[in-house]
Formats: C-alpha cells, sequence, structure tokens
C-alpha cells in the first residue's frame, strides 16, 4: 500500500511531516534505533493514528514531531517550519502557539478551575483567545456546568475534556494525543474519541494520535503501522477488526 509521504503531499496541506526521521538512544552497546528513516506527512484537517507494538517507535515520533524530543537526524516540520532550525526557546515558543497536547496523565494544574486550564496557553502567551471559539469549545466537549471545578472535583473523563478544550484553545496547527484514552473507562474513553473525531470534523483540527487500542484507531482517518522504527502499514477508513488483525500480524 501506497504511504502518504512528504513526496506525495504538497507542503501546502501538510499539518506535520517528517523526512527521514532517525533517533537514536544510547551509544556503544547500549545504542538504540526508535526511528530508522521515517518519511510521513500528515495532511491539515485529518485524524491520524499511530499504531505499533511496544518499542515501535510510535511515541518517539510523535515526540519528535511535535518538538518534545530532537532528531539525531532527518527532518520534522511543522507546517513549513524545519524543528532543527529552531533553538529551545524558539521551539518553546512554537509549540504554545502551534501545537496543543492531550496525553494520557491530563496534565492539569490542580490549583487551577477548568476554566483556567482551559485558558492557561493563551494566558502564558499574553493572548486572550477568541471568545466565542472558546465557547464553542467549552460547549462541544460539554463543560460548561464544569467551569468552576478544579480537577479533584471532576471525573477522569471530565479532566481529559478539559485537557482537549485547552488543547484546542489556541486553534493550534496540529494536536498532538499520546494514549489520550488510556486512563479513562470505556463510555468515557469512546466520548472523549467522539469529540476528537467532532474537532476534525466540524472544528477543521489536525490530529495526530499514538494508540494501543484498535477502537480507538477507527475513529481516525487513517492508521499508521510502525514496527522497528519504520512505517510498514498504513489503513485508510479504519476499522476495529482491521486494524486488530493487522496489530495481531506483528506477533507472529
Amino acid at each position: 500500500m501506497a504511504l502518504a509521504t512528504p513526496q506525495s503531499l504538497t507542503t501546502s496541506v501538510l499539518a506535520a511531516q517528517t523526512v527521514e526521521a532517525v533517533k537514536v538512544y544510547g551509544k556503544g552497546q547500549a545504542e538504540a534505533c526508535a526511528l530508522n528513516g521515517i518519511s510521513i506527512g500528515f495532511a491539515k484537517g485529518q485524524f491520524s493514528a499511530i499504531m505499533g507494538p511496544s518499542g515501535s517507535g510510535k511515541s518517539t515520533l510523535l515526540h519528535c514531531l511535535a518538538g518534545l524530543d530532537r532528531l539525531t537526524s532527518g527532518k520534522a516540520y511543522i507546517g513549513g517550519t524545519d524543528l532543527s532550525n529552531l533553538d529551545d526557546r524558539q521551539l518553546t515558543l512554537l509549540r504554545r502557539d502551534s501545537i496543543g497536547f492531550v496525553f494520557q496523565a491530563f496534565n492539569l494544574v490542580p490549583t487551577l478551575t477548568a476554566k483556567e486550564n482551559i485558558l492557561l496557553p493563551l494566558l502564558l502567551a499574553s493572548r486572550s483567545g477568541d471568545p466565542a471559539w472558546i465557547d464553542h469549545i467549552v460547549s462541544t466537549v460539554g463543560l460548561a456546568h464544569r467551569l468552576s471545578h478544579r480537577p479533584d472535583e471532576l471525573s477522569g473523563g471530565q479532566q481529559q475534556r478539559v485537557a482537549v478544550a485547552r488543547a484546542l484553545a489556541s486553534r493550534p496547527e496540529v494536536i498532538f494525543a499520546d494514549e489520550p484514552t488510556g486512563n479513562l473507562d470505556s463510555r468515557s474513553g469512546t466520548q472523549l474519541l467522539s469529540f476528537l473525531r467532532t474537532a476534525v470534523d466540524q472544528l477543521g483540527q489536525t490530529i495526530i494520535m499514538v494508540t494501543h487500542d484498535p477502537v480507538a484507531a477507527s475513529h481516525a482517518d487513517r492508521a499508521i503501522f510502525l514496527n522497528d522504527g519504520q512505517v510498514v502499514d498504513e489503513i485508510a477508513q479504519p476499522t476495529p477488526r482491521l486494524v486488530l488483525d493487522r496489530m495481531n500480524d506483528f506477533g507472529k
């Protein structure tokens, strides 16, 4: 199956991409290659799931695309910006202004209310944001009646919805989600995935999600499979059965 590489997609429609991305950890006998020359593009307005067995490189790929880790060689881009050309301060500003994050651990500030957590990236950037947009996000994720509550007064599903709203608040170019349903029960996880799907379909966002769950992946437009630090397959419009069958192949 042909993969959606930077060579097959024009830069104008790509929210993120890697070109010959290599990431090596350690040296000598302890050296481990997490990414082995990955070239792949992620289109704007698309929901992509990255999958693979443990140690396949999926979280490393996400972190390098998001500027949380630097490649050993090759290139990673957010839009047309080459992350390798940015110093630490510039990377921090890029992550603040152009990237949203949703991670398994929620990462909310416990002393702030839900509303304050949602607005935190904007406050740190000394920006007020678009009130109508923020109200729309809050309504979309069903948090209007919980905005004055602190994280310890919210369920796990509600906390993760706050994290999604926070990621959306600044209208980033791309949202990265690393196992976002990992700490949620099945009902809350399904609700969260529906919110992410809505963010793509109705709000025009771009989401790149790492998951091990075939049901979670079925909410995406495409599922990309990694093994041994390389892209080995891709499924368009994945279903749980198609994803599960492909994942089972890794154990053979």
